[in-house]
């Protein structure tokens, strides 16, 4: 299970020490054990016009935990790594719970490149709101991530919520890209249509080009603007697979197939599309393509993919910025789910 992550942001921050608030008579840090169903009761009124199905069923999962008693900490130890380490803060006001910023680690980012946090689930009911509760509870939340030494902390933001966006960006975090959920369902037709560039030529990435793709990547998906997207930085991991998460896939019948096409005079790659397959779960995809090309190579890519598993429904993250790939994408059924900013806040440390 993993929590409804809303809300998250990714900054960079000044030099300068967080302050803590100078009042927090009302806030403490929370306790699973007996918060567990108030902070779901509280996420759910906060994200309801914004919650997707998973986000719906990990709120009824944190209310059947909430249920168990005692038994619930050894269940959350054995089974659930992300609530087994989460921490964060709550805002008690009227003998209730008002408010939330949740932190969690994130454990598939790559520790060479320094420990990361997510903050997530930032929320203050309706009720209390426009009394600096939020930004007690990022103050706070961000003076505990700088005494853990991480030196990441990660979260996401719906494009439309401007409030949240100018918090987030007065304490230090800073924007790096907008991305764009698209879905395709079962129901669409596939396409009749040829793609742009019928004579393209479609091949599998051999292993031995990770490093084309790569240089790909480092030209559309660059590190300072967050990488390949959310809690995927720009890292060599990605690329070439380690043999451990090769075999870890396996296991859980998950696989990627890496579909690209050659620069017609480099023959550096020029586009890549990763396929993501699980036994249940949406085909998800993730695609990169040199400016010059996006709008035809994307068009193949895409065309390829739809016309094998159309029977599939589709889910892909793109950003924002690329608009000859949004038409493309509706081109072929996509439609527009949600808009969410990536923001970053590189965490200043004391010498």
């Amino acid at each position: 299970m993993s929590l409804p992550l809303y809300e998250w942001g990714y900054h960079m921050l000044s030099t300068s020490v967080v302050q803590p608030a100078k009042n927090t008579d009302h806030i403490r840090p929370v306790r699973l054990r007996t918060d567990l169903a108030a902070l779901a009761d509280l996420i759910e009124v906060c994200f309801a016009d914004r919650m997707d199905a998973e986000g719906r069923a990990a709120v009824n999962e944190m209310r059947s935990l909430s249920q168990m008693g005692p038994l619930m900490s050894m269940v959350i130890g054995m089974g659930n790594a992300v609530l087994s380490h989460s921490k964060g803060f709550v805002w008690v006001e009227d003998g209730k719970i008002v408010g939330n910023v949740s932190l969690y680690p994130a454990n598939n980012w790559p520790r060479d490149l320094g420990a990361a946090w997510i903050v997530a689930n930032v929320a203050t009911h309706p009720d209390y709101r426009r009394r600096g509760i939020a930004r007690k509870l990022m103050q706070a939340s961000m003076n505990l991530i700088q005494r853990s030494r991480v030196r990441y902390a990660l979260l996401q933001v719906d494009e439309d919520n401007i409030c949240a966006q100018r918090l987030y960006e007065s304490l230090g975090f800073v924007t790096e890209r907008e991305w764009i959920t698209w879905r395709r369902n079962t129901l669409s037709n596939r396409p009749e249509h040829p793609p742009k560039w019928e004579d393209v030529h479609i091949t599998r990435r051999r292993r031995s080009e990770w490093r084309s793709e790569m240089q790909l990547a480092s030209q559309v998906r660059p590190l300072e603007r967050g990488g390949l997207g959310w809690l995927q930085p720009l890292h060599p991991d990605f690329f070439r697979l380690p043999w451990s998460r090769v075999l870890t896939n396996l296991l859980n019948f998950h696989s990627t197939e890496r579909l690209v096409i050659h620069h017609p005079e480099t023959r550096e790659i020029a586009a890549s599309l990763w396929i993501h397959t699980a036994l249940v779960s949406r085909l998800r995809l993730q695609l990169m393509t040199l400016p010059e090309y996006q709008g035809l190579f994307d068009d193949a890519l895409i065309h390829t993919a739809i016309r094998r598993y159309g029977h599939r429904a589709m889910v892909i993250e793109h950003p924002a910025d690329e608009s000859a790939t949004s038409d493309v994408l509706r081109s072929y059924s996509f439609r527009r789910s949600r808009s969410l900013i990536n923001m970053r806040w590189d965490v200043p440390h004391q010498s």
